[in-house]
């Protein structure tokens, strides 16, 4: 009989445990993320990383249908048996919190990257203009050289297979300079899901129980490049959002092709002009006239891509996983995607790109 108060007692113990836990990011980096990670990851990734199609996508809706099933059960007996079927849903959560974290959110909890790396996250105005001018001349030059005309956007001219597989030259080159950027045994599948990842307005995302990288194919195809790298380093065990942004820009720039250069520095420009339009109309405009105009027409595709799916169901679920991120350690929530910024300026400092 007081079997059944097991599991929920160990979820409330997890939660205390995590808790804690936050307050020793070397333990977690030293002992989790570089060790026990790494062994399940490569595991994961050797097993489903052949499989064409994404088993975790598969996994997910077999246990959608389950809870239905199982909701539908017992909807009869919610009143009279309250206690016992919520003890039930709280053991279910306990085993799905448990594997949860074991097999990939420990990492919420490790030391940030900006530690590691030994670079500043906060910058100046002073700063940013002067990185974002460098990095208008960057991006506009790709897109000339890809084009051969200022005012053409450009077409990704790869199919998404090929280019999962051309994302690896980045991570390689990136390698190089960063021993702990290595990525190692390819496992990166277009969503089942793309349609409701399209309307939830998400790009991506990392199944942390099989440590499939999962990509939106439906989205323009000059983001695709920045994004799959952006899932990639999640799979590395980076789970924060500003840091896999930081990481898929670098891994982008650092291809030997320029499709996927174009793609790193036009996502890191975007967020860069979004940073000024918000902080300075005035300067923002005059930023927006040296930008090639072809580079301005990839974000208009991107923005009327969006624009057409968007419903209350994408602010719906960016208000739940704005919650989510700042319940696991991530206290900037959404607003993270856009720090990584800092950790550009700051990379970039008395450097060239």
């Amino acid at each position: 009989m007081r079997r059944k108060y097991i599991l929920p007692l160990f979820l409330l113990i997890q939660i205390i445990l995590l808790k804690i836990l936050r307050f020793f990011p070397e333990f977690t980096e030293q002992f989790y993320s570089n060790g026990l990670y790494l062994k399940i990851s490569h595991f994961s990734r050797i097993v489903l990383g052949k499989i064409p199609f994404s088993a975790g996508d598969c996994i997910y809706s077999v246990l959608i249908l389950l809870l239905i099933r199982s909701i539908w059960k017992t909807r009869r007996t919610w009143k009279t048996q309250w206690k016992d079927n919520l003890l039930k849903a709280a053991s279910y959560l306990s085993v799905f919190y448990f594997f949860f974290h074991l097999l990939w959110a420990f990492n919420y909890y490790r030391e940030p990257l900006f530690e590691k790396m030994k670079i500043e996250t906060e910058y100046t105005d002073a700063e940013l203009l002067t990185f974002t001018k460098k990095l208008i001349a960057k991006t506009n030059e790709i897109q000339f050289q890809i084009t051969k005309n200022d005012s053409a956007k450009v077409v990704f001219p790869y199919m998404q297979k090929q280019a999962f597989l051309m994302n690896l030259n980045g991570y390689e080159n990136l390698a190089k300079q960063h021993p702990y950027f290595k990525y190692e045994i390819l496992s990166v599948k277009k969503s089942l899901f793309s349609l409701p990842l399209t309307y939830m307005g998400f790009g991506g995302y990392l199944n942390p129980f099989t440590n499939e990288a999962q990509v939106n194919d439906l989205m323009p195809m000059y983001n695709f490049p920045a994004t799959t790298c952006h899932e990639m380093a999640h799979q590395m065990g980076y789970a924060s959002e500003s840091e896999c942004n930081f990481i898929g820009v670098l891994a982008a720039v650092k291809n030997d092709n320029l499709y996927y250069q174009y793609s790193g520095y036009s996502f890191a420009l975007r967020y860069c002009l979004g940073i000024w339009q918000a902080k300075n109309e005035k300067i923002f405009q005059q930023l927006k006239k040296q930008t090639h105009i072809g580079i301005l027409k990839n974000y208009q595709e991107s923005q009327d891509f969006w624009k057409q799916y968007d419903t209350f169901i994408d602010e719906g679920f960016h208000i739940f996983y704005d919650n989510f991120l700042k319940t696991n350690n991530q206290k900037d929530g959404m607003e993270g995607y856009s720090k990584f910024v800092g950790l550009m300026v700051n990379y970039y400092t008395g450097k060239d790109f």
